[in-house]
């Protein structure tokens, strides 16, 4: 398979801390990968590198061949680099539909007035939020916001798209809904990186897992295996349990 985006020796110092520390790995087109590891093992600030919010002290990364690392957000963004966040992000004064097509004014096509509406309900509409377009997003749900979330990140054409915790905190009805909309991302060929610590959805979406601890890379294997690595055990439950 053809390798979409690449991280060679990525590093993260603040100050005297060093949050990631010369991680490597790669991801091809149309692939779905989990990112998984303790709290504070470094997953969300390798996310906020790929995506521009945090600049690397050390390491390069690669999106489509070219080095994307230490370009601003927005223009990784227009590069074909989409994410979600942990907490998510509306306007909430604003409608579900106008919250898209703010995504769509300085996405990669900068679209604006009724080409950008029309657009930004098909978007709307992939995530299953048709009937509530017009909704006021501080009204919504909280799956629903994270649908509109989805849905804004699509608008922005991703060739990648990383998801932090998108799927935490629903109940089983909703993480299925939440599973499926993955899956149709995948099949369009969409490549996903995904933090995540549901192992349930980890193991319906994801081939292979990178596991992270205390900002190193401890695994990159088929999901089966990566979760079954005594290292990988020891890390999340202690040496009693690896």
């Amino acid at each position: 398979m053809t390798t979409l985006l690449a991280l060679d020796g990525l590093t993260k110092r603040f100050g005297g801390l060093t949050a990631v520390n010369g991680v490597s790995f790669a991801l091809a087109r149309g692939e779905v990968v989990g990112l998984l590891g303790p709290n504070g093992s470094g997953k969300t600030t390798v996310l906020n590198m790929i995506s521009g919010f945090l600049m690397p002290t050390n390491g390069a990364i690669m999106l489509n061949g070219e080095r994307i690392s230490g370009l601003r957000p927005n223009r990784i963004a227009t590069k074909g680099v989409a994410r979600t966040f942990q907490l998510v992000r509306a306007l909430p004064s604003l409608s579900v539909e106008d919250n898209v097509i703010a995504a769509l004014a300085f996405g990669r096509r900068r679209l604006w007035g009724a080409v950008a509406r029309d657009e930004a309900r098909i978007h709307i509409a992939e995530v299953g939020l048709a009937d509530r377009a017009r909704q006021q997003a501080g009204s919504l749900t909280y799956i629903d916001q994270k649908r509109m979330e989805l849905a804004r990140a699509l608008a922005a054409e991703p060739e990648l798209l990383l998801l932090d915790e998108w799927l935490a905190g629903l109940n089983p009805t909703e993480l299925r809904t939440g599973i499926d909309l993955i899956l149709s991302l995948r099949d369009r060929g969409i490549s996903v990186l995904l933090v995540e610590h549901v192992m349930d959805a980890i193991r319906a979406l994801c081939g292979r897992c990178i596991v992270m601890n205390a900002g190193q890379k401890i695994a990159d294997a088929a999901t089966a295996d990566a979760l079954s690595d005594p290292e990988v055990v020891r890390a999340y439950l202690g040496d009693g349990h690896a």
